[in-house]
C-alpha cells in the first residue's frame, strides 16, 4: 500500500514539475512564439485566396502562393504611391508639433488658448488651467508611457519581413503540419477528439483574422472620409493610425478615439463635439452592426472575459498580448468545451457530438 502511494505521489510530482518546465519554457522563448503566432495568423488572411488560386496553376500551391504574394507587393505599393505622400507628409508635421503641444497640455497654457477661442471668462480658463498644471505628474506619466510602448513596439519593426517569410511555410506546409500532430496521438479515440478540436480553432482564427482585417480597413476608410470632411488636422495621418489600431481588439479603437479627441484638443480645434459626436456614432456601428456581422458566433466571449484578457495580454506582453489576447483565450475556450464534450461522450460510451454553438 504504501509502495502504490509512493509510486502514485512520484507520478503526481513528475506530472507537476513537467508542467512547471513547460511553463517556463514557454515563457522564455515567449517572443518567437509570438512571431509565430503572427506568422500563423498572417497566413490565415491569404489561404482562402491561395486556395482559390491553386487550381488554375495546375494544382501548384507553390505557384499560388507566389502569386498571391506578388499581388499583395502591387496592392501595398499601389496604396503607398497613392496614399504615402499625404500620410507621410502630414506625419512629419505632427511629430513637429508634438513637443509644443505636449508643453501647452503639460503646463496648462492651453486652457487660455481654448478659452479665448471659445469666449471662456478669465475665472474659467485660469480654472482649467490650475487643474491641468496640479496634474502635470500625471499627464507626463500617461504621455511617457505611451511613448515607451510605442518605442517598445518600434523595436519589433524588423518581424514586418520575417512574418511574410515564415508565412509561406504556414501557407505551404500547414495541412501536414496538422497531420503531423494527429499522429502523434496513438488512440483513435482521442485522435478524433484532437482532430475536431483542431477544426474549431483553425474556423475561429480563419474567422477572427479576416475579420479583424476588414475592421481596420473599412474603420480607415470612413475615418479618412470623415475627419477631413470635419477639418479635423492632420486627418489623413489620425485615419491611417485609427485603421491600424482597429486590429486591436477593444482597446485599438479606444485608444484611437482618445488619441484623435487629444490631438484636436491640443490644437485647439473649434469642433470637437462633433468629432466626439462621429467617434460616438461609428463606434456603434462598428460595435453592434458590423462586428457581429463579419464575427458572427465564431467567437464567443462575454465583454468582461474579454476585458480580463486584454489587460492580463497588455501586462503580459504590451501591445502584442492584447492582441492576441482575445484569440488565445477563445482557442482555451474551444480546447474546454470540447475537452468536455469528449468527456461527457466517453462516460456514456456515444461520440461526442460536434460544438454546435461555436461554428454553426
Amino acid at each position: 500500500m504504501i509502495d502504490l502511494l509512493d509510486r502514485r505521489a512520484v507520478r503526481v510530482l513528475t506530472t507537476a514539475l513537467i508542467f512547471v518546465g513547460v511553463l517556463f519554457f514557454i515563457y522564455r522563448v515567449r517572443e518567437t512564439l509570438i512571431l509565430f503566432l503572427f506568422a500563423l495568423l498572417f497566413a490565415y488572411l491569404f489561404e482562402p485566396v491561395v486556395c482559390r488560386l491553386q487550381p488554375w496553376m495546375r494544382n501548384s500551391r507553390a505557384l499560388a502562393i507566389l502569386i498571391v504574394y506578388i499581388l499583395l507587393f502591387f496592392i501595398l505599393t499601389m496604396t503607398g504611391l497613392l496614399f504615402g505622400p499625404r500620410i507621410f507628409s502630414e506625419g512629419q508635421k505632427l511629430g513637429q508639433s508634438l513637443p509644443s503641444l505636449y508643453e501647452r497640455v503639460a503646463s496648462g497654457n492651453i486652457a487660455f488658448l481654448i478659452g479665448n477661442k471659445h469666449g471662456w471668462s478669465y475665472e474659467t480658463s485660469s480654472r482649467l488651467q490650475v487643474f491641468l498644471a496640479s496634474h502635470q505628474e500625471q499627464i507626463v506619466s500617461v504621455i511617457s508611457r505611451s511613448g515607451a510602448k510605442v518605442a517598445s513596439l518600434l523595436t519589433n519593426v524588423g518581424w514586418i519581413v520575417i512574418i511574410p517569410i515564415l508565412g509561406v511555410f504556414f501557407l505551404k506546409d500547414k495541412h501536414a503540419f496538422r497531420v503531423s500532430l494527429q499522429n502523434l496521438v496513438a488512440d483513435p479515440t482521442k485522435r478524433e477528439f484532437l482532430s475536431r478540436m483542431i477544426v474549431d480553432v483553425d474556423t475561429m482564427l480563419s474567422q477572427f483574422v479576416r475579420a479583424q482585417l476588414l475592421l481596420a480597413v473599412i474603420s480607415g476608410i470612413v475615418y479618412t472620409l470623415a475627419l477631413p470632411l470635419l477639418r479635423v488636422p492632420y486627418a489623413f495621418v489620425l485615419g491611417a493610425v485609427g485603421g491600424l489600431l482597429e486590429f486591436i481588439p477593444l482597446a485599438g479603437p479606444a485608444a484611437a478615439a482618445v488619441g484623435i479627441i487629444g490631438i484636436c484638443f491640443g490644437l485647439n480645434y473649434p469642433h470637437i463635439l462633433w468629432v466626439i459626436l462621429f467617434l460616438g456614432a461609428w463606434r456603434v456601428v462598428q460595435d453592434y452592426v458590423i462586428s457581429p456581422r463579419l464575427l458572427g458566433s465564431k467567437v464567443e466571449l462575454h465583454p468582461l472575459l474579454t476585458i480580463f484578457g486584454i489587460l492580463a495580454g497588455g501586462e503580459l506582453a504590451g501591445v502584442i498580448g492584447i492582441y492576441l489576447s482575445v484569440p488565445l483565450i477563445a482557442t482555451l475556450k474551444i480546447i474546454v468545451t470540447r475537452w468536455r464534450a469528449y468527456s461527457a461522450a466517453a462516460a456514456l460510451g456515444t461520440d461526442p457530438e460536434p460544438v454546435v454553438s461555436l461554428h454553426q
